[in-house]
């Protein structure tokens, strides 16, 4: 036993020494000057080995949506106020207009693109501006104030566009991405889930009272800047354009809503065809069923929407419903609040057949409807091209004679009596390509660039191969 006891100081002592030896080299070793973090970090982690099995969860994969739609979405930049001149006519310029933007998307290969009308109401200029920065400046098809939704038209080809979705399939809890230009922040990406459908929220005004409010709830971050941009489903379909927050801020507080995507594609169609929306109107006035209406009524449910008066002469009138019917169902699809009925019968046109579902005296009832305009017939309002604006009158340019001067479209003063033509120094034969940067290649062009015209204007155009410029005051 004594000599078990020298054998263990000994080891004690020598295992002593390994560790100090040890410990100093570490600390010498972990002082040496190095110059890249990066390669430190690779040294120490030299047996670091990442999962590589981890993926993500099915239906939470975001990227896929994201790409196809962020090159479709694009920036728009408006400005406001009437334009001025300086001493030489050929000089024109902006007295430092006001400015606004938002977003809007494209919706198809030729320059289409859906923004909201607030976005660019009233503004005498504006400017797309794509993901990878290119500009256009954008003329305006037509609006559309009771939906808030405006239709625009670029010159370029061959444009990645957004898919149109199914916005009846939209279910709450579903994944959704909401893509815009925030405070001037291009291309941002936000998710969220929807949170309810048919939202109404009161914010929209039409000088016809026919403003419709449908709109899909979610609560993807959405803020100023982001109206007019894509609400889109994780196959990167288009299900709703973006339009208005809830909050007490000015900024996201967890509640925004979109205009279902059923509903653009029906009043983009109109404004691509006809210049203006083409309403169908059943002519009633309504109000949603509650819980007291439902006891008064003796109804077997809460849901669906009381006829309170049928204006007469409408298309309501002429197939039979009556006031107290509760209107439960267009062309069988569940109608539970007047917001869903508007959005429903909005999507026809005047001298469309719908089916109405109903309830009158506690029977379950059905009639066909053809409905009509508000001007009490079933026939298609197209805006009247105008040939002749301020003592000019304009026509077409022969393609032939286009193609030999090199241009793609312009319209021709054909005859000029006095008027702001004449008198900003234009001659007869002047062919009209641009009006403040935007493409004029027709007649039609020429009537929806001038009708949202207001104050100075930037006119260019030929005579024969001789380029023109012209300032009027519009």
């Amino acid at each position: 036993m004594k000599r078990l006891i020298p054998l263990v100081l000994i080891v004690a002592c020598v295992g002593g020494v390994l560790g100090s030896l040890i410990t100093i080299n570490f600390l010498n070793s972990s002082s040496v000057p190095y110059t890249s973090i990066g390669e430190r970090q690779e040294m120490v982690l030299t047996n670091y080995s990442t999962d590589s099995t981890y993926r993500v969860p099915p239906g939470m994969d975001f990227r896929k949506s994201a790409s196809h739609t962020i090159a479709a979405v694009v920036h728009i930049r408006i400005s406001f106020g009437p334009g001025n001149f300086s001493a030489n006519p050929l000089q024109f310029y902006f007295d430092s207009p006001a400015r606004s933007s938002g977003s809007g998307v494209i919706i198809s290969d030729d320059g289409f693109v859906v923004t909201n009308n607030h976005v660019i109401e009233d503004a005498t200029n504006i400017e797309v501006v794509m993901n990878d920065n290119q500009r256009f400046y954008a003329k305006l098809v037509g609006t559309d104030p009771s939906t808030d939704l405006a239709l625009l038209k670029i010159k370029a080809h061959n444009l990645p566009f957004v898919k149109y979705g199914d916005s009846d399939l939209v279910t709450p809890g579903e994944w959704v991405l909401a893509i815009g230009n925030p405070f001037d922040l291009n291309s941002t990406v936000t998710a969220g889930i929807v949170s309810a459908k048919a939202r109404n929220i009161g914010i929209l005004r039409d000088r016809s009272n026919l403003q419709v409010e449908s709109f899909i709830q979610t609560d993807a971050a959405v803020n100023p800047g982001n109206s007019g941009g894509a609400l889109v489903n994780l196959n990167g379909e288009l299900i709703g354009i973006n339009t208005a927050i809830a909050t007490s801020t000015g900024s996201y507080q967890g509640y925004s809503f979109a205009i279902p995507v059923s509903l653009v594609r029906k009043v983009m169609d109109d404004l691509l065809e006809f210049g203006a929306v083409q309403r169908g109107l059943l002519g009633i006035q309504i109000q949603d069923v509650d819980a007291r209406l439902s006891e008064e009524l003796n109804l077997k449910s809460s849901l669906g929407v009381l006829v309170n008066k049928v204006n007469s002469g409408s298309a309501a009138d002429e197939s039979g419903i009556q006031t107290g019917d509760v209107i439960t169902g267009i062309n069988d699809h569940p109608v539970r609040s007047v917001s869903e009925l508007q959005e429903m019968v909005a999507r026809h046109r005047p001298g469309t057949e719908i089916k109405v579902s109903y309830i009158r005296n506690g029977n379950e009832m059905t009639s066909k409807i053809k409905l009509k305009n508000y001007q009490g017939n079933n026939t298609m309002d197209k805006k009247e091209v105008r040939y002749e604006f301020e003592g000019a009158r304009f026509e077409a340019v022969p393609y032939k004679e286009l193609t030999k001067l090199g241009l793609e479209g312009g319209v021709r003063i054909k005859i000029l009596n006095q008027g702001k033509w004449k008198d900003a120094g234009l001659r007869e034969g002047f062919i009209l390509t641009y009006i403040d940067r935007i493409p004029v290649e027709n007649i039609e062009d020429l009537n929806k660039v001038l009708d949202f015209k207001d104050g100075g204007i930037l006119v260019e155009g030929f005579y024969g191969s001789e380029k023109a410029t012209y300032g009027l005051d519009w």
